[in-house]
């Protein structure tokens, strides 16, 4: 008896030792970076377009502004007390473009303590500032924030749009390996790990090489050499913890024959896959197709791809346990010409949509080929002319 309880307590210490040396998930923090050119180093960004109004807002102490006449506006950020914070326009010249911007800063809901920013280039119809600096109060201290933007005007039409002007990056270690992740505020309201069904509003992540600019979506998941993980990302974007995920239910997506690569999105994230036997798995939940693509090979051996996406609410769907979904997505496509007479002189334009109306891109090699010709016949074959049609 003394022996077999020997045997259970020196088994019982063993594991301990061993579940011990197995490393807990920690936060993994990154560097806050600010820029001019965010878009560039995210491939592309949303922004938020501002409702302007002339009229001064009640209760908003102003600063002495230089003319008669500005321009007030809301940018929304759930990182601000109120909800959003106050922005105004002003001018140096009695005519000419807004050149002036005024925001809350510190967001204490005036505009009298803020120095103004000029604007860094001026255009025809453009006036760009930025980036400029706000601070969020939280619970945990200050958090610093840049936004750039873009000031239209063009017979009376006035318009002011915000793009982010900062992201998160940094090397974090994951299965042991280490990896480079960036985090982007793609939908522009000032924080770092919003998921959504629509594309535009969830934020980007990518985890991989240094040069990597695979964006995928912040969602539940994100996929990272054929694991699964369940990030968890600060509203600030200061830091990130993965999880690999255990327990995740599953559902089957069939598709057409041709399809030889899909990609779907929501709040569980971003997913690509090649089908198998027309066959892919994705976790349970609701999507929107991001895009199909049909590769094929001609007799030359020339590689084409056929790539649809920008997909309408016909290209949502559900994924569940108990039931496989089947997309109808890819061929046929159609190519409608349009003509359109102006001032005597017609002009045509021919576009590529897919069944359910999604954008189509075509690519020879990988690379987009000559743009088709027109041909122009009457009835008695006196006028017989071939045009070439322009991208763009």
């Amino acid at each position: 008896m003394t022996k077999r309880t020997y045997i259970w307590l020196t088994i019982g210490i063993i594991l301990f030792v061993l579940t011990s040396q197995v490393p807990a998930q920690e936060e993994q923090w990154l560097q806050y970076h600010s820029s001019r050119e965010v878009g560039q180093v995210a491939g592309g960004m949303y922004y938020q377009s501002l409702e302007l109004s002339a009229e001064k807002p009640s209760g908003v102490e102003l600063p002495q502004f230089k003319e008669e006449k500005q321009f007030f506006a809301k940018w929304s950020t759930p990182m601000a007390k109120d909800g959003f914070l106050w922005l105004s326009l002003d001018r140096t010249h009695k005519y000419g473009l807004y050149d002036l911007l005024y925001i809350d800063s510190n967001g204490n809901g005036r505009l009298n303590d803020e120095k103004a920013v000029a604007a860094y280039r001026m255009e025809q119809y453009y006036s760009y500032f930025g980036p400029v600096k706000v601070i969020f109060q939280v619970e945990d201290g200050p958090v610093t924030y840049h936004l750039n933007f873009q000031f239209y005007s063009n017979n009376d039409r006035n318009r002011l749009y915000a793009f982010s002007g900062c992201w998160y990056d940094g090397d974090i270690t994951l299965a042991g390996t280490k990896k480079h992740c960036v985090l982007f505020d793609y939908n522009t309201n000032g924080t770092f790990n919003d998921k959504s069904l629509e594309f535009y509003q969830c934020d980007r992540i990518r985890i991989g090489r240094k040069d990597d600019r695979d964006n995928r979506f912040v969602g539940n998941f994100i996929e990272v050499d054929g694991t699964l993980y369940r990030p968890e990302i600060a509203r600030d974007g200061a830091c990130i913890k993965l999880t690999k995920a255990e327990d995740v239910e599953f559902g089957n997506v069939r598709l057409p024959e041709p399809i030889t690569e899909f990609s779907a999105g929501g709040e569980n994230g971003l997913f690509i896959f090649k089908p198998e036997e027309r066959v892919g798995k994705l976790p349970v939940g609701k999507y929107r197709i991001n895009y199909w693509a049909i590769e094929r090979k001609d007799e030359k051996g020339t590689q084409w791809e056929m790539r649809g996406s920008g997909f309408s609410k016909k290209g949502i769907f559900d994924i569940t346990v108990d039931r496989e979904t089947e997309l109808s997505v890819g061929e046929p496509v159609v190519f409608p010409l349009t003509a359109q007479l102006r001032e005597g002189s017609y002009s045509f334009r021919l576009s590529m949509r897919g069944r359910d109306e999604e954008s189509i891109s075509l690519t020879r090699d990988k690379v987009r080929p000559q743009a088709p010709k027109l041909c122009i016949k009457n009835d008695d074959g006196t006028y017989d002319r071939t045009f070439s049609l322009e991208y763009g």
